[in-house]
């Protein structure tokens, strides 16, 4: 990985035992005992980084000691932690190698927001969604195996005379183990030879707090510590005495299962799928961690470490209100008081629009209900949620289930809104597809930071929805240019006859000084003219059509005798044929510009329209590049990818061809 030189900035405060921790090398080289003493620096290091430079907090701080365990008893990077949900391991980062870097987390060409292979040897694999570490941690230990296999049929053996033995470990916590994808992975752990350890780090959170059964069976779930230690004496001696082959140990397991249920009157989901199981324990308790990873190390077949741990741990105003304190920005460590910006005179954020729009059209319309998974607080249907909490169902972090659940109300004659951020629904394009297209259901679905996202990068970015979307039948697709048009197009969603309706919208701010409006219907399929011109056509669609409107007007300023017309398309599908027509005739140079993907996206659906009409003006389009766009903020993010004022004036002037100088 290389680091811009320009944002490497080293550190050098005193930081104690951890200023002596460059790679996890050189924590092994302490005593235990030093260990707590780790953890408390390692803690206030990432409270006073993050309270300058904002990420995630919380989850991080929650995971602290769990992290130093695990890089103190496991030889990584040989061996294979496998994060689940990234925004947990900012201590990870910090311990292997990149604590001088940490400073640069989420800021443009700095160190990436999340763990990714891409950047550390540290980082076994992508994690900026959730749900994910089971299934790929299960890959990795069955390659091994096969490796293994490989090397000693062609004679290679280790140090030590053998093939080394990998350990791979998965951690999966802060709500993710509510996500189909764990589920599978489970499945396949119980069926597929292997020793991994799945560590759970329940701390009954996601972002807001956990849903669902899993969650209320996690919470009863016990475990007697005496009988597992026993249980592991045991099943030691037995393996020494070679009593405890794969087949009879897997028997044996399932009695031991059979028994402890029987007496303990206690199912347990993971001992049900031969998965051993180990817990809870106290994951804030560092030389209890090492102890108990240390004898799970070498033990053979699949096992589930259950920890229960508290998010924000360690940091009073995190612990009392984790949902906040998830991403809380700028903050005084010393008061805890956050630093957020003056906000008043400010346009609304869209989200919030969003919000109070849904309430008020279920105030109006009874069949109207909400649907997210585990995201009520950043898309704001905790409004509704709060007015009408039997209308609103946080599904947990299920995107999938989130849609086919709308889908099944949706069949029986409710009207859902199924809020999901644009990167997450890329998990749930079958589940559109196969449970809400085909049958055409009016489920009404929200698409939440649509285009580019800012510092948490590429896995974040909701690059993909309208080029992923545009083939489906069926679908309607949409995208407001300013708060007003947004509350138009909810109303006019959810009126009998509209069938299954996308919605997107980017994050952060709108642009109007007031969003409220009447509430009126939008004719489906049409479009507008902004503004007329006769020397090029500009069509936008969505929020990014108002960075082209002062792009338009800076190039007329600068070039007098440039006219410029701008259309805002507004729906994406259908696509307003009368629109285009006009356009297309009137004028030889377009240019389109979206905040999606070119490839697919609006700009191949004006040349595909312009192509099936016989007519062959000259298009520019303007959007995100064929290739994932890193993390920055969102202005620097706009710029690098050409859809900013100044890009849009540039595409522009050169179409007209005007050169630079001119």
């Amino acid at each position: 990985m290389a680091y811009s030189i320009s944002l490497l900035i080293v550190r050098h405060d005193d930081l104690g035992l951890l200023s002596h921790i460059q790679y996890p090398e050189d924590l092994r080289k302490l005593p235990a005992d030093r260990l707590p003493e780790v953890c408390d620096e390692l803690r206030k290091d990432i409270l006073d980084e993050l309270s300058v430079n904002p990420g995630h907090l919380a989850s991080s701080l929650g995971a602290v000691e769990l992290t130093v365990a695990l890089h103190y008893v496991y030889n990584t990077p040989e061996d294979r932690i496998v994060w689940d949900v990234g925004h947990q391991a900012y201590g990870h980062k910090i311990l292997t190698g990149r604590k001088e870097a940490f400073c640069t987390n989420r800021k443009l060409h700095g160190i990436m927001p999340f763990p990714s292979p891409k950047e550390s040897p540290y980082d076994t694999f992508v994690c900026g969604h959730a749900s994910n570490s089971i299934s790929a941690a299960l890959g990795m230990a069955v390659a091994e195996k096969r490796l293994e296999k490989i090397a000693a049929e062609q004679g290679a053996t280790g140090g030590n005379g053998k093939a080394a033995e990998r350990k791979v470990v998965a951690v999966i916590g802060d709500g993710a183990m509510s996500g189909g994808l764990a589920f599978e992975g489970l499945n396949n752990v119980s069926a597929t030879p292997n020793d991994i350890l799945i560590i759970l780090n329940d701390n009954n959170m996601s972002i807001d707090r956990s849903v669902g059964g899993m969650k209320q069976y996690l919470i009863g779930l016990n475990t007697n510590e005496t009988y597992n230690a026993l249980r592991f004496k045991l099943s030691k001696w037995l393996r020494s005495k070679g009593y405890l082959e794969d087949d009879r140990r897997k028997g044996l397991i399932r009695l031991g299962n059979a028994l402890k249920s029987a007496f303990s009157h206690q199912q347990n989901i993971f001992e049900g799928l031969d998965i051993r199981y180990f817990g809870p324990f106290d994951g804030h308790n560092v030389m209890e961690l090492v102890r108990i990873l240390r004898q799970l190390k070498d033990m053979k077949g699949p096992k589930l470490l259950h920890l229960h741990t508290t998010k924000g741990k360690g940091y009073k105003p995190a612990e009392k209100a984790a949902t906040v304190w998830h991403a809380p920005g700028k903050f005084d460590v010393g008061t805890g008081e956050r630093l957020c910006d003056d906000e008043k005179g400010l346009p609304a954020k869209y989200q919030d629009v969003f919000g109070n729009t849904l309430l008020e059209l279920a105030e109006a319309n009874p069949n109207i209900v909400g649907v997210t998974p585990a995201m009520p607080t950043g898309c704001s249907m905790n409004i509704m949620m709060k007015s009408m909490p039997g209308r609103v169902f946080d599904v947990g972090i299920a995107e999938g289930h989130a849609v086919t659940f709308s889908a099944g109300m949706a069949k029986e004659g409710l009207q859902p809104f199924c809020n999901i951020y644009s990167a997450f629904a890329q998990r749930a394009y079958d589940n559109i597809i196969h449970d809400v297209a085909i049958l055409g259901l009016p489920v009404v679905l929200c698409l939440d930071r649509a285009g580019l996202v800012g510092e948490d990068g590429p896995t974040h970015h909701g690059a993909f929805d309208m080029a992923a979307l545009r083939p489906v039948p069926n679908l309607t697709i949409a995208a407001p240019m300013d708060e007003h048009e947004l509350r138009r197009l909810m109303y006019t969603a959810q009126l009998p006859g509209k069938g299954p309706f996308v919605i997107r919208y980017p994050r952060g701010r709108g642009v109007l000084p007031d969003w409220h409006c009447q509430l009126t219907e939008i004719e489906v399929g049409t479009g507008r003219k902004l503004k007329d011109g006769d020397d090029v056509a500009v069509l936008t669609i969505g929020h990014i059509g108002n960075e082209a409107a002062k792009a338009i007007a800076e190039a007329e300023q600068e070039h007098p005798g440039l006219t410029v017309a701008h259309y805002d398309v507004r729906f994406l599908k259908p696509l307003d044929g009368q629109l285009l027509a006009e356009v297309g005739r009137r004028f030889s140079r377009i240019v389109t510009v979206e905040d999606g993907i070119r490839a697919g996206g609006m700009g191949t659906a004006v040349l595909e329209w312009m192509a099936d009409n016989g007519l062959a003006p000259r298009i520019v389009r303007l959007g995100l590049p064929d290739s994932f766009v890193e993390h920055g903020t969102v202005p620097q993010l706009m710029h690098i990818t050409g859809i900013d004022k100044d890009g849009i004036k540039k595409a522009i002037t050169g179409i007209c061809g005007y050169s630079k100088a001119q």
